[in-house]
């Protein structure tokens, strides 16, 4: 490279024999010296406007001094009993065997993946609204942005799931045994957590490609992949084609599932002569369809309050909502709704030793 600098810059180095060849490789290297140029200019031109970021800022629960006792106290209950009330799904379902149904394992799976969501969430706001800081570690976002979109996508392929149950067992009773069968079941678990777990990796890989400006500061109380890829001082097009697309694929395939599968069970319900049985087919779908309108319902306010209105607070308010209340809602939808789910509880808690 230094011969061929050489000679393109001193015309008397050239022969005449060669001097085609020659002028090529000088053509080649001006070019080479160009982009190098152009490179070193970017990455000089801004360095007050890039840094390398090491923690974000997350949106404060209330400026109010006097409110965040109360604040803190109110989501650390609403923490507790959706802990409490998921596990003890869980715990009975486990622990009766006439609970040992598709339907019932596909809830306490449920159950289990909402106390994993909240723990995503709901602890760093707990800690937030004690501390007089509100930041959250490069690292800690990212690790939040993945579980956030692990469980939440892991959630809504269960509701899915669970709906397909519903399916079979009220339009194909006699097969139902032969079609929902422990492993199928168990496939159906582990693609939908193989696929959410894809999704989110891909997501937080993409997000770690990113460079950041000074300004880091999420409108939300918890990080969430779309407001901080809008913090971004590179390209972004990629990371929102690949939001786009995942939404699309990964969110629309539960919806269209959950939407065929109801659209099946009401065909065939009201196919059925006896007002008896078409109370007892809906009655059986009461509890998971409040599970799911309660998820999607919350899920949509969100959306369309981050797409018509220019407040973040009130933006940031219904996304805690989205991860917090029908993760705490759900036991109470399944056990109030449920005989077998009270007689389990029931045993379970009669099992219990008292302390006393």
């Amino acid at each position: 490279m230094s011969l061929i600098r050489e000679q393109c810059l001193c015309p008397q180095l050239r022969q005449e024999d060669s001097y085609p060849i020659r002028e090529g490789w000088c053509v080649i290297y001006q070019a080479f010296e160009m982009e190098m140029s152009r490179h070193r200019f970017i990455d000089n031109m801004g360095p007050s406007n890039k840094t390398a970021v090491s923690e974000f800022l997350l949106m404060q629960v209330t400026e109010d001094p006097e409110l965040k006792p109360f604040l803190f106290i109110l989501f650390l209950s609403i923490y507790l009993v959706t802990i409490l009330g998921n596990l003890l799904i869980v715990l009975a379902v486990s622990s009766d065997s006439h609970l040992h149904t598709p339907m019932y394992f596909f809830l306490s799976n449920l159950s289990f993946t909402d106390i994993c969501l909240s723990t995503t969430t709901i602890p760093k706001m707990l800690v937030n609204i004690q501390a007089q800081s509100q930041s959250i570690t490069y690292a800690g976002c990212l690790t939040q942005i993945y579980f956030v979109l692990a469980f939440g996508g892991l959630e809504s392929f269960l509701l899915a799931a669970m709906a397909y149950d519903r399916y079979v067992a009220i339009c194909h009773p006699l097969r139902y045994t032969v079609i929902m069968n422990s492993h199928f079941c168990g496939l159906l678990i582990l693609v939908s957590l193989c696929i959410s777990t894809v999704d989110a990796l891909m997501h937080s890989l993409m997000v770690l490609q990113l460079t950041f400006c000074t300004d880091v500061e999420i409108p939300l109380f918890f990080c969430e992949v779309v407001q901080v890829i809008k913090l971004a001082c590179s390209d972004t097009l990629v990371n929102n084609i690949l939001i786009y697309f995942a939404t699309s694929l990964f969110g629309g395939i539960p919806v269209c599932g959950i939407i065929f599968s109801y659209t099946q069970i009401v065909s065939s319900v009201l196919r059925m002569p006896s007002v008896g049985r078409k109370y007892k087919a809906f009655s059986t779908c009461g509890s998971h369809l409040s599970v799911v309108s309660l998820f999607y319902g919350t899920g949509l306010g969100v959306y369309i309050s981050s797409a018509f209105t220019n407040s973040s607070r009130n933006t940031a308010v219904l996304s805690v909502m989205y991860t917090v209340v029908p993760q705490m809602m759900n036991p109470f939808i399944y056990s109030l709704r449920n005989r077998d789910m009270k007689g389990a509880l029931r045993k379970l808690v009669s099992r219990t030793p008292s302390p006393l």
